[in-house]
């Protein structure tokens, strides 16, 4: 059964903006819904991540290293990261250029699209991102976007501060 939805014009032969919002939300809505509905479930179909025994900063960083091997095994590019939010992973990837035929799919990016979905929130300011290598200045923005509080990288854990945007 479908809604009626009143088309009366305004003395200017154009609808109100209830009845165009009205009118929207019958078109719309179904589509919205189903969005919402594919979004949900592709972060419960995700992968539960392992979480270290210990949640320092070396068992972090170790996992992105893992992601490096993954990534290198897969035939792509060898980087990694992980987003990090109160000690536990919430995001982690390999790089997936090669794989995907992606240029922006790098290691860093990718953790933050896997963070980003599976805590169903685009603001990640209380996380901190670890990665393989220094982020580039894709990354970095990538990063700076997201809010991410800190950046560390690289196997001595070197502290790359907050995230800034910069020219490439």
């Amino acid at each position: 059964m479908r809604p009626v939805v009143s088309r009366e014009k305004t003395s200017f032969g154009r609808w109100t903006r209830r009845q165009w919002l009205v009118g929207s939300a019958v078109l719309v809505a179904p589509f919205s819904a189903a969005r919402l509905t594919r979004s949900a479930m592709a972060a419960g179909d995700a992968e539960p991540i392992l979480q270290p025994a210990a949640a320092t900063s070396e068992a972090f960083m170790e996992r992105a290293f893992d992601m490096k091997r993954r990534a290198a095994e897969s035939g792509d590019q060898a980087y990694g990261a992980v987003v990090v939010k109160e000690g536990r992973i919430v995001g982690e990837a390999p790089s997936r250029v090669v794989v995907h035929g992606d240029p922006t799919a790098h290691a860093e990016t990718e953790a933050i699209r896997d963070a980003a979905r599976r805590l169903g929130a685009r603001d990640l300011s209380d996380c901190v991102m670890y990665s393989s290598s220094r982020p580039c200045p894709m990354c970095e923005a990538a990063a700076y976007w997201a809010r991410i509080a800190r950046l560390q990288y690289g196997a001595g854990i070197a502290d790359g501060g907050k995230p800034r945007l910069r020219a490439c």
